[in-house]
Formats: structure tokens, sequence, C-alpha cells
């Protein structure tokens, strides 16, 4: 609407003409009422409105095909069963909060359903549907069981193909040589790819995650994707004695000792990055391409004495807050991360800050990481690298990504518009992200 008022209003009549009210009508369904850019809509059978909300979002990505990305209209759907109030034509009630939220908290294209919504349609449509979990919606007393329905733009017919083709994952464990326990996961099918671990890691949790899901179900789909859960957070064990750059490059060799790989493509994201070439300098001949995304040579305790104090006042405040029922204090770290999320990511990630550590152990981590120094060891790596990192990353600046780049014999550099740590499912630079790793690595 900022850039094209006329031109987005003018779209929206045509794809409400064209696809949405038929489709309604369709299915039995009625507009209750129109909210701006979205409607509330109530329907006699919940299969009817799965129906038409698939039909919809199939006809979506059908109409969207020819339209460039920044021009697209994609919308979230929220599907909700329930006993409802109805006043003057209008309908009121739990039953249509929980729809809204899921609404929220649905990604662009997608459609998110309640579990009353799973229980009726289970067997009766051929859909893939994916198990969230339980989500605390805004406003809502009880945690929600959330699913997500996949493959919109594939058709019926094709069920257990789609079943088949989606990626899995096995969990296992290993000890490192102090005795830590470490978690590790399988998933995908050809050549190995392995992802070194970085802060706030979780195997269970991240699968699932709207933050971190579509990175490591995208890297599964070409790869045997190899990933674990860093001593001191996630699945592996959290009271640990030492964290260090060290422990986690020893770590890193259980892990791929364990997974009995020799030879591999090694991926690390943020802090992971630093963790990685120091893999690669130790292990040369194990590593045969270093993909490196939105990290850094030297710490940012190291960058600048203003940085130094900034960490060192939010290394206070995790050990104070870091735990608490209150949000607030993981919040600041959540406006680092994603400040281009949506509230409802935004509340998914704090709650995974919560679930992956404890304050004690975030706040250890988060200050061993400020005082990483791997500028020496640059000039050592023998390996083929790319670089990449958000132009606007407001956790780590580009110019550390440039240090780094800069540093490494060869390394190409590339630069992803966007303000995020990590790349959210609908930006531009997650398609960029997976074509320019997959040319990197075929050439």
């Amino acid at each position: 609407m900022a850039a094209d008022e006329e031109g987005t209003l003018a779209d929206m009549k045509s794809h409400r003409r064209a696809l949405i009210d038929p489709k309604i009508r369709q299915h039995r369904g009625r507009i209750v009422k129109t909210t701006g850019d979205g409607m509330l809509l109530e329907f006699a059978s919940v299969v009817d409105a799965v129906r038409c909300a698939v039909d919809v979002q199939r006809g979506m990505i059908a109409r969207n095909e020819t339209v460039a990305q920044e021009k697209r209209i994609e919308f979230r759907i929220g599907i909700n069963v329930g006993d409802i109030i109805i006043d003057d034509g209008d309908i009121y009630g739990d039953g249509v909060n929980v729809a809204a939220r899921l609404e929220g908290i649905a990604e662009p294209g997608g459609i998110f359903i309640s579990r009353q919504v799973f229980d009726q349609v289970d067997g009766k449509l051929a859909l893939r549907v994916r198990k969230l979990g339980s989500r605390n919606l805004k406003n809502i007393a009880k945690p929600v069981e959330v699913f997500a329905i996949d493959q919109m733009g594939r058709s019926d017919e094709a069920p257990e193909r789609d079943r088949a083709e989606q990626p899995i994952q096995k969990v296992k464990y290993c000890r490192a040589p102090d005795g830590v326990r470490l978690a590790y996961a399988i998933s995908g099918s050809g050549p190995i790819l392995v992802k070194s671990a970085n802060w706030m890691n979780h195997l269970e949790y991240d699968w699932e995650s709207p933050i971190w899901r579509h990175v490591f179900r995208g890297l599964s789909r070409d790869h045997t994707l190899i990933r674990y859960d860093a001593r001191g957070n996630g699945m592996s064990d959290w009271d640990v004695d030492e964290l260090s750059l060290d422990a986690w490059v020893s770590d890193l060799e259980t892990i791929v000792d364990a997974a009995g790989v020799q030879r591999f493509p090694l991926l690390g994201m943020s802090q992971g990055c630093a963790i990685s070439v120091a893999y690669a300098v130790r292990y040369p001949e194990r590593v045969s391409h270093l993909v490196l995304y939105g990290g850094f040579a030297l710490g940012g305790k190291k960058r600048a004495p203003a940085e130094k104090e900034r960490r060192n006042a939010m290394t206070t405040l995790m050990r104070l807050g870091w735990g608490a029922d209150n949000p607030s204090f993981r919040q600041m770290f959540t406006g680092l991360f994603i400040p281009g999320g949506t509230h409802e990511q935004a509340d998914i990630f704090n709650e995974l800050q919560r679930r992956t550590t404890s304050p004690e152990c975030a706040a250890r981590y988060f200050d061993v990481v400020g005082d990483f120094d791997i500028t020496h060891r640059l000039a050592d790596v023998k390996v083929p690298t790319l670089v990449m990192h958000a132009r606007g990353d407001l956790m780590v600046p580009i110019e550390a990504g440039r240090q780094l780049a800069a540093g490494i014999p060869g390394a190409r550099f590339i630069a992803f518009e966007g303000q995020n740590h990590l790349f959210l499912e609908h930006e531009p630079a997650s398609d960029r992200f997976f074509e320019e790793i997959r040319l990197f690595l075929s050439g």
C-alpha cells in the first residue's frame, strides 16, 4: 500500500472477484465482515472451511506466478471450530478469537489450524499436515495445539508422494571427551552437509519453529544435513564446566566422528562461523567447502569499546531475567535478531530463547563469544569459502562479515538485503541463500 495504494487496492478487488468470493460461495461459506485487508468467514462445515482455504491459497500461488515478489499479495489463514455468539449478524467468542490468532502467526501463503479442526478433517482430506505443537496465543487463556497445512501448490492426488518427500530428522547422542552429552540430528538425503552449532539452537524446537524451520528443511531437500546442539544449549548438556572456542571445535570433531563422515562441506551461521573456520584450519583434509553466513572473526566485545560496554550490560541482564515469565528481557535480543519479524514471530523467538538454555548458561555463552578472535587464523584457511551477510544486520554488522571474508584467501563475499540476523522465510534472502549454496557446492 505504501508503494502503490491504488494498484494494490485494484489487485485486492481483482483477487476477490475472480477467486476468493467464488470459492467462498462454492464451499457454502458466509462473509461475516471485512477488516481492511482481511475478512472473517463462517462455514457450516469445518471440511468446507479447510477446502475453501486450500483452494484460495492454491489459486493465489497460480495468480502470483508472473507477479514480481515485491508486488505479490499473499494471505494468511487461520481456522478454528468452536461455539460462537451471534449478535446483529456478527459473531464473537473464543472460537473466533483463536482463529484470528492462528491467522496472525500463520506464514504468508499458509494455513494454520487448531487441534479441533485437525481432528475433524484428519482422514477426510488428502492434505499434508505438519504439527507445530502447543502455542500460547495472545489473550487466549489456554495453550492451543497448532497444525500447518503444507504443500498448497500440489494437488490432492499426491498425498503419499508428498509425505515421502517431507524430510524427517533422527536425533542421536554421543559423548565429548570430557563426558558432555551432545545431541545431533540427521535429516534429508543426498550429499553430506554439516552445520556447526551456534547459540540458541534446539534440534526439536528449531525443526518446527517458523524462525528456523525453513532453513533446515530447505537444506535437507538437497543434502543429508548433519547438525547438532552445542554444549550449553538445546538438547545437549547445559550444566558444563567448559564453554570455549576450543571446546566447541572439539565438539564438532566429536559429532562428525560419531556420524561417520570423513570429508564434507561445512556450514557456519553467526558465531558458528568462527567455530567452522577454526575447525577447517585444524582439519583441512576433512573440509571440502566452507559456507559462512552472518558471521565474524572478531567478537563483539573486541570490535569497539562501546560495543564491549553494551554486551557486558546485556550479559548482566541475561543472568537476571532470561528465564523469567515476563519476556521483556529476551525481547531485547529478539529485536536484534529479527527486527523485521511479526509480533507473533517475536513471541515465538522469545519463547525459543527460554527453552533453549538457562539464564546462567546464556550469559556464559554470550560472554565467551564476545571475546572470540580468530583473525590470525583466517589466512590459514585452505578450502573454497563463501561468505554471506545481510546488509542491515543489527546483531552482527556487515563490516564484521566483510572483515571475515577479506581475511580468507580467495573467499567470495555476497551481501543480502535485509535487517534480520536470521532471514525469515518470506524474505528474498531466503531463496538466494539456498541458491548461492547450491551454485557454490556444485561449482
